[in-house]
């Protein structure tokens, strides 16, 4: 009986080359694993694909909910992003798909973990450092650290000499990622910074701005607790949420980011993501934050927000201090409870109303009218003691400044002396 190697299969063209690769060189069977957390695929296909190619089996996990509720959530209720712009939406699905990895890997008794992960990427430090946290004793194969491929197009064509059916067309050769949260786009002319992006042929979930509705559009969404559980008065569960937002999103241009961002291995590279459901979830969590946040406690988060998006980005997901970070974000979240009313249009999102039973906002202080809560002439005092050591450095200042114009003492001519 031969050692089993779980590989984690997408159907694209990196893992459709990867399979007849490992048989060739490892004596070994191969156990295809699909991880569905949204992507659009024919499950069936690509199972069908994975053995024709020479898969000894082919899995479909189904992990949607696991993966919106266990991880899109989270960084969600952290306001999580990497370098201001990226959603994390690769980022947050790779952990998952190494633990469901290492669970089949249990489960097939398998020798080894195999990824198409390049040697020049972040999902190679994800996937490895999620199975290393989990199973530390499983070897990982990598064939883009080590076999002699160099590029997409030598892939295709170590396909074709084996008369294998290319899972794409040359044309259209972008390195896309995609599931439930976001679609990412890599290559072609986005390897060059000084293009703009071919919007027209490469989006997928998102129409460009320019040509989206020249009416605006109202969505409203309900939140518990940090976590958003309703859009438009129905409450469908999170899967079904974001995809309705997907959609709406989608269809007025919301949610793109192109970002020349810092990789975990030490170079840039630029990407294209499509997130439209996930902007609008950000922007009404923190306009709900808004309302909903003391000052302290708002400030730290931001500092916790941006932590913890390098740390996700960076996959460190299974670390005591992601999970630390996430208890931190849980608390502040137990009173982010209400509505937020956004108007989409033409790619831009802009708050329409919030309210909250947990608003801190209070009309009988914030009024221009003098209410009883708020006596203006408090103000002074308070300003005086809060700028106290402005205060006290201007008057340090201003009296040096006087002893420094005071002329020099003369000398006591008693005290002159003749050079002998």
């Amino acid at each position: 009986m031969k050692k089993k190697i779980v590989l984690a299969y997408s159907g694209g063209l990196d893992t459709t080359v990867i399979i007849p690769w490992l048989k060739e060189n490892y004596d070994c069977d191969i156990v295809a694993v699909c991880v569905d957390v949204g992507q659009e695929a024919d499950w069936k296909v690509i199972q069908q694909r994975a053995l024709d190619t020479g898969a000894l089996s082919c899995h479909v996990a189904d992990v949607k909910e696991e993966y919106v509720e266990d991880y899109v959530w989270p960084a969600l209720k952290a306001n999580a992003l990497y370098e201001d712009k990226y959603l994390l939406g690769t980022s947050t699905a790779r952990p998952l798909i190494a633990k469901v990895l290492v669970e089949y890997a249990r489960r097939e008794r398998a020798v080894a973990i195999a990824h198409g992960a390049t040697g020049k990427g972040n999902d190679q430090v994800r996937f490895d450092l999620g199975i290393m946290a989990l199973a530390p004793d499983m070897e990982i194969i990598a064939p883009w650290r080590i076999w002699d491929l160099k590029s997409r197009d030598e892939e295709i064509a170590y396909l074709e000499e084996r008369k294998i059916p290319v899972p794409m067309k040359k044309k259209d050769s972008y390195s896309r990622d995609d599931n439930l949260w976001h679609i990412s786009h890599e290559g072609l002319e986005l390897e060059d910074p000084s293009c703009e992006p071919s919007l027209g042929r490469m989006l997928k979930m998102t129409v460009p701005p320019e040509k989206a509705p020249n009416k605006p559009e109202y969505v409203e969404i309900e939140f518990e607790k940090g976590i958003p559980i309703g859009v438009n008065g129905r409450k469908p569960g999170g899967v079904a949420l974001i995809r309705t937002l997907n959609s709406i999103g989608g269809a007025h241009g919301v949610g793109l980011v192109d970002l020349v961002e810092n990789r975990v291995v030490g170079m840039k590279s630029r990407g294209v993501y499509e997130t439209p459901g996930g902007s609008i979830l950000y922007y009404a969590h923190q306009e709900l934050e808004h309302i909903c946040l003391d000052r302290q406690t708002y400030a730290f988060k931001q500092q916790v927000a941006q932590k913890m998006g390098e740390l996700i980005y960076g996959g460190l997901w299974f670390t005591p201090l992601r999970e630390s970070l996430a208890a931190f974000v849980d608390a502040t979240q137990k009173t982010v409870t209400g509505t937020v009313r956004l108007k989409l249009y033409k790619g831009s999102v802009s708050s329409a109303g919030v309210s909250s039973p947990w608003s801190l906002y209070n009309a009988s202080i914030a009024s221009f009218t003098t209410g009883e809560l708020y006596n203006h002439a408090d103000a002074r005092g308070f300003i005086r003691l809060y700028g106290l050591s402005v205060l006290v450095r201007a008057l340090m200042e201003k009296g040096l400044g006087k002893a420094a114009k005071k002329p020099a003492a003369k000398p006591d001519a008693k005290s002159k002396g003749t050079a002998g």
